[in-house]
């Protein structure tokens, strides 16, 4: 009986183990600076949290740590589902909604708006091995600067 609930146990770890590994996307991504190619005078984040276990439903929650343009501290969240709908960003001085869509498991395609304006478009895409990102974005800065960032993340 207790080899049974020993081996019962074991299962439900890994099966719960393969459940969160499942999806790419989850996890926090640290911004590998050096393997990045950022536009000056463009946000940058540092630490990008993905999490679709606390909301449930399909729903995830995107929480940004970064600098803006003038490098002071910002952090922004970012709430909804992956179904190209608009969702509200909070705490993001570049933008107040935010679509994402997805391609396949490992890749999603972004709209980012202010006002109702499209400032940016860009696609997020997971390696095969699920180590790192690359985050292309192309857009237009508050300022009306035009940009064209490719932003490198590894898995923490």
């Amino acid at each position: 009986m207790k080899n049974k609930t020993i081996a019962l146990s074991l299962g439900l770890i890994l099966a719960a183990g393969t459940l969160y590994a499942a999806n790419p996307m989850e996890g926090t991504w640290k911004l590998n600076e050096s393997k990045s190619k950022l536009t000056r005078g463009t946000a940058k984040n540092n630490k990008v949290v993905y999490d679709s276990k606390r909301l449930g439903r399909g729903r995830w929650e995107i929480t940004t740590e970064g600098i803006d343009a003038d490098e002071k501290p910002i952090r922004s969240e970012w709430k909804g589902k992956f179904d190209g709908k608009d969702y509200e960003v909070t705490g993001d001085p570049n933008s107040d909604m935010r679509s994402y869509t997805k391609v396949n498991d490992q890749t999603l395609n972004m709209t980012v708006k202010k006002g109702g304006r499209v400032m940016g478009t860009g696609r997020i895409a997971v390696s095969a091995d699920g180590k790192s990102r690359v985050v292309t974005v192309n857009g237009t800065t508050a300022k009306g600067k035009k940009f064209s960032n490719t932003v490198v993340y590894d898995r923490e």
